[in-house]
């Protein structure tokens, strides 16, 4: 199986622009799509615990349309980086304080002690994927991964690897744990209440589709680790001996994580309270790395400099969105998709669900946004098919899940890619094969949700 997908990667010869031009492309597209596609909307009701408006399935109808013109269509840029400001801060603050950190000469010292210390480098990777997707399971981490990339690629280069690895070990493994996540809140939670399932439907099943998931993604990114080998000229990393106060350093750093993911399943915490515990971690470092308060300020700006191309990605990539919203045509697209799939039989459409979410989630590339959207109209559909809701459930997991490390529109994605000097080609030819196979995972679930 990992021999054939294998082979689909090498067929994968894709050379694509740089990314900020391939988001600029797709604000493009979506505004072209306006003057394309009728424009529609579903009837929406409110739903007094999210605050948010939710579809209401079978009252799709025709709109009076409302094309995105050139001018529209740049004002959308920024207006996606408003309505991303939570995300770009928290990519900025992260990053500020994992910049000082780095600045300190702890995390050099760290990785290297940790290279010289081991001899299975690949039994290090399986450990790091672990953590990542554990990570995505609990809070479906994603943007904060930008901001460790710097060190990502110092443990995979000391570990005698390339930067696919390192981006294969955290990007992939955390959308991997985001997927098929039982306790995520902002995928699998929000997907099954949408749907108006118990918050934790049939635990046994996805607990166990978690770990299957997990261990078909750690063995591809393993077996590929072979070919992507450090390239010759690059300097190893070397042994070094880490210091007490670099292992505090460190813990500082990460002990943000520790109260978010508690108030992100207790009290719906966001990126700002994430931003705000960074702040403080960033400022805590500095003093403790011995520098003055002047100097930790200059060090932490100094750190957000270096991340905030990537961080503005996330806010222009939310542009698509905003001129489909404006166009009136995202409901139009989500009625195409899923009308056709009445039609057919029950097993068939809830495996057709899959690349329908997949499809789907180019043009809406928020996972929560995607369940709020889609699963009011599908739960009712699995209804009407006969195959239980929890089916489809499991194909939105499968099908948005693991296409949110692929899509273009991932502007997290192209960030972590653009600050690892990954092209985006290179990471589809890894990524595509892989996440095929842990579909596979999803699609036997979908099978016994039945």
């Amino acid at each position: 199986m990992v021999l054939f997908a294998a082979r689909i990667r090498d067929a994968l010869k894709l050379e694509l622009p740089h990314p900020f031009i391939l988001l600029l492309g797709g604000v493009a597209i979506a505004a072209a799509l306006t003057w394309i596609l009728p424009a529609g909307a579903y009837q929406r009701r409110a739903d007094p615990a999210t605050g948010r408006n939710v579809v209401v399935a079978g009252t799709y109808a025709r709109i009076d349309p409302a094309p995105v013109g050139p001018m529209a269509a740049l004002l959308a840029v920024p207006r996606g980086i408003v309505s991303g400001a939570d995300v770009i801060l928290t990519v900025l603050f992260v990053g500020g304080a994992f910049a000082l950190l780095d600045a300190t000469g702890a995390l050099a010292r760290l990785v290297g002690a940790l290279v010289g210390r081991t001899n299975h480098p690949r039994f290090i990777v399986v450990l790091i994927c672990v953590a990542f997707a554990t990570l995505g399971a609990l809070e479906n981490m994603q943007e904060e991964i930008i901001a460790l990339v710097p060190v990502l690629l110092v443990l995979s280069r000391g570990l005698g690897f390339g930067p696919i690895t390192a981006v294969a070990m955290s990007v992939g493994a955390a959308a991997v744990g985001s997927t098929f996540g039982p306790t995520n809140p902002f995928q699998t939670g929000i997907a099954l209440r949408f749907a108006e399932m118990p918050a934790l439907s049939q635990p046994a099943l996805r607990f166990t589709l978690l770990v299957a998931a997990l261990v078909v993604w750690i063995v591809w990114t393993v077996a590929m680790t072979s070919r992507d080998q450090v390239l010759p000229g690059i300097k190893p990393v070397e042994a070094r001996r880490a210091t007490a106060r670099d292992g505090v350093l460190l813990a500082m750093v990460l002990l943000p994580f520790i109260p978010y993911v508690y108030g992100v399943l207790r009290y719906d915490w966001g990126f700002n309270e994430l931003s705000a515990l960074f702040l403080v971690a960033g400022v805590a470092v500095g003093l403790v790395a011995g520098r003055s308060l002047s100097e930790t300020a200059a060090g932490l700006l100094k750190g957000m400099e270096s991340v905030l191309a990537a961080a503005l990605f996330v806010g222009v990539a939310r542009a698509i969105s905003v001129v489909l919203s404006d166009g009136q045509i995202l409901d139009t697209i989500l009625y195409s998709l899923a009308t056709p799939l009445a039609r057919l039989p029950g097993l068939a459409a809830a495996m057709l669900m899959v690349p329908t979410h997949a499809l789907l989630h180019v043009p809406v590339p928020s996972v929560s946004g995607q369940a709020v959207l889609t699963m009011p109209v599908m739960a009712p559909l699995c209804d009407l098919l006969g195959i239980s809701r929890d089916a489809g459930v499991i194909a939105y997991q499968t099908g948005a899940g693991l296409m949110d490390m692929i899509t273009p529109t991932n502007g997290a994605v192209l960030a972590v890619l653009l600050a690892a000097d990954v092209p985006y080609g290179r990471w589809i030819r890894f990524a595509v094969p892989g996440a095929l196979l842990v579909s596979i995972v999803g699609v036997v679930g979908i099978a016994f949700a039945r």
